[in-house]
């Protein structure tokens, strides 16, 4: 299906990139089976905090994409862990968005994490374009699926990067360090990535 979009002259850069992003984000949700709702939710939403709901939408998805280690968890009851680092307004996005929900019957804790608190997470995120903070960061936590936004986040050991392709939100990948975390990450994940990096960068 074809999306329409007014003249670039006739929306701010801002907007357009909010809007981009999502109507990717909503194409890659279908691949993922993504469900039509938060979509909708989306839509109302505008600018940085658009753009912040699509990585954590995608975050969310990214979880039912992952196979962790069985020593990952502590009992088949144990939640799957979330930090984010450098990011209040994410951790509240993260919150509110996997508030009920499950992945693989475990449920969502989210909390954010502190540089002078090293801890455990399955899904370890961290914002911001300072690589080498990012860098610092992913080395004090032990983190099984570790996701970034700057430029470099793949060299500083980050298995997903979000990057700003076109305008969009899309996300590369690196199997050598989802290899080493111990994560495999599903074949329907890895299509609809932009780019797939299989050895060291």
């Amino acid at each position: 299906m074809r999306t329409l979009l007014l003249p670039a002259a006739a929306r701010p850069w801002r907007q357009r990139l909010a809007q981009l992003g999502l109507a990717w984000c909503a194409a890659v949700f279908a691949v993922l089976a993504c469900g039509a709702q938060h979509a909708q939710a989306e839509a109302a939403a505008s600018g940085p905090s658009l753009e912040r709901r699509v990585k954590a939408a995608f975050m969310y998805k990214f979880l039912g994409y992952t196979e962790f280690p069985a020593n990952a968890f502590a009992d088949p009851a144990s939640p799957i862990t979330i930090l984010v680092s450098g990011s209040d307004e994410m951790v509240a996005e993260l919150a509110a968005l996997t508030a009920g929900r499950s992945v693989n019957s475990r449920p969502i804790v989210v909390r954010a994490q502190r540089e002078t608190e090293p801890g455990l997470a399955h899904l370890l995120f961290v914002a911001g374009s300072d690589c080498a903070r990012a860098g610092r960061v992913i080395r004090a936590v032990r983190a099984l699926l570790v996701v970034t936004e700057c430029d470099t986040g793949l060299q500083q050991g980050s298995v997903i990067n979000f990057r700003i392709v076109d305008e969009h939100v899309r996300f590369d990948v690196s199997l050598e360090a989802a290899d080493s975390n111990g994560v495999k990450l599903s074949s329907r994940l890895l299509t609809v990535a932009n780019h797939v990096q299989k050895g060291a960068p």
